[in-house]
């Protein structure tokens, strides 16, 4: 660790460094269970591209390699349905591979976080899960393909107060089917 002067005392000070019970437990776990390997037993691939255990038997075109490789959520700001250049990012690459993979429909469920009535946000995520499946038709996905529900402030991935938590439920969900709901 390395010692710095203050200007006014040029006195030495060292930087004190605080880390947490949980943190500090996590570590000793970590030490522990890296002292119960050896060389022997620890397999090592010897090519950057090697699959990653858990996913070595994902199946090209399924679901798992939707949600992996092309991502299902898109965001979208306060009181907003407008797609900005970060979700059409996502939904380029969701259009991409619903046309190579024509098997599959997709839902496309909104979601909202914002102020406003129960009315105000289902009608607002209703608005949110229709701008994506127009998105995806104009890049040339079927739409017969593609249905869009709203689903207001139900299903939050979290409950909270602050703006960073709350973007989180502010999304529209493209979830694969392998057949329309009705």
């Amino acid at each position: 660790m390395t010692a710095f002067s203050t200007p006014a005392t040029g006195r030495a000070l060292r930087p004190r460094l605080s880390f947490s019970p949980l943190l500090l437990a996590g570590l000793a776990a970590c030490a522990l269970l890296a002292g119960c390997n050896t060389v022997e037993n620890v397999a090592s691939p010897d090519v950057t591209n090697a699959p990653v255990l858990g996913f070595a038997n994902m199946e090209p075109g399924s679901e798992e390699a939707f949600m992996l490789n092309v991502g299902r959520r898109t965001y979208f700001t306060p009181g907003s349905a407008e797609i900005d250049e970060t979700a059409r990012m996502t939904l380029d690459k969701q259009a991409e591979w619903l046309m190579s993979h024509r098997t599959w429909y997709a839902k496309i469920q909104g979601f909202s976080d914002d102020p406003g009535s129960t009315g105000d946000n289902t009608a607002l995520s209703t608005r949110r899960a229709n701008a994506v499946m127009a998105y995806l038709v104009g890049k040339g996905v079927a739409p017969n393909r593609l249905w869009a529900k709203g689903y207001g402030t139900e299903r939050k991935v979290r409950d909270c107060a602050e703006e960073e938590c709350k973007a989180q439920n502010r999304r529209v969900v493209t979830n694969l089917r392998e057949e329309r709901e009705r």
